[in-house]
């Protein structure tokens, strides 16, 4: 587990170690191509293909995309239901062609509101990765940064009740194992295609040192050209954690 960007100041290149994805605009590319929102949706899973291959090659050791919120059952039925069967057809294909290229899947969220297929295909797609190191690829679903702070303190106070006594030992190295993604660094670049220009409720915790990069660009159109884009705007970031311009430039 890595220390948080609070406490600790992390070694920074170039080239984002840990980076996070918003990947918007699926619906909105579709209906200004007059296609039902579902085509989207599809076409988005081919910017994933793409956008990993990249990451692989750019040298990014963690990629975490978030593909379904706590928020998304508010959607149509139909549209749910299509996101749904669409994730368990990924897994089915894509698992053998990540395992291949030396990519570790995990899924991070509440997965007891999926279908037990669904689970099992989750499963065992971790299960096959899980020797694999030349990419850590998480996707979140039915994931909330609200949930994940609640599942964690709920885990920590299972763990050790002497905190509802003894609030003064709760610190962030005490809640910080029971987060989702505790087996990562937090994330160095965070980019959200589509327009918008908010976090969503996308790893609250995780984010509080990370630069944020927007984009027009929907996610079906988005490839390894954004992402070069994106990686040189970060490139040109002074990441200061709290300290100075002039700290930063004694450093050797």
């Amino acid at each position: 587990m890595s220390v948080s960007s609070t406490q600790s100041i992390p070694v920074c290149s170039d080239i984002p170690r840990h980076l996070a994805i918003i990947m918007d605009g699926n619906g909105r590319w579709a209906t200004r191509r007059m296609l039902p929102r579902t085509a989207g949706h599809m076409r988005g899973v081919q910017a994933v293909r793409r956008v990993v291959e990249a990451c692989g090659r750019q040298g990014v050791e963690y990629l975490t995309l978030f593909a379904f919120s706590s928020e998304n059952w508010r959607r149509p039925q139909e549209e749910v239901s299509l996101l749904m069967r669409l994730f368990v057809q990924t897994l089915e294909k894509e698992v053998g062609k990540l395992s291949d290229q030396g990519v570790r899947l995990r899924v991070v969220g509440d997965l007891r509101a999926f279908e037990p297929r669904l689970r099992d295909l989750i499963r065992a797609a971790e299960d096959r990765t899980q020797h694999n190191s030349a990419l850590q690829l998480t996707i979140a679903a039915n994931y909330g940064g609200r949930w994940d702070i609640l599942q964690a303190t709920r885990q920590l106070l299972l763990s050790r009740p002497e905190l509802l006594t003894q609030p003064e030992l709760l610190d962030e190295n005490a809640l910080s194992p029971y987060l989702s993604m505790a087996y990562a660094p937090e994330p160095d670049l965070f980019i959200r295609t589509g327009g918008e220009q908010r976090i969503s409720n996308f790893l609250i915790w995780q984010l509080a040192y990370t630069e944020l990069y927007f984009t027009e660009s929907y996610w079906p159109d988005f490839g390894a050209k954004d992402l070069q884009a994106a990686f040189q705007w970060y490139a040109n970031r002074e990441r200061r954690f709290g300290r100075t311009s002039a700290q930063i430039a004694l450093q050797p």
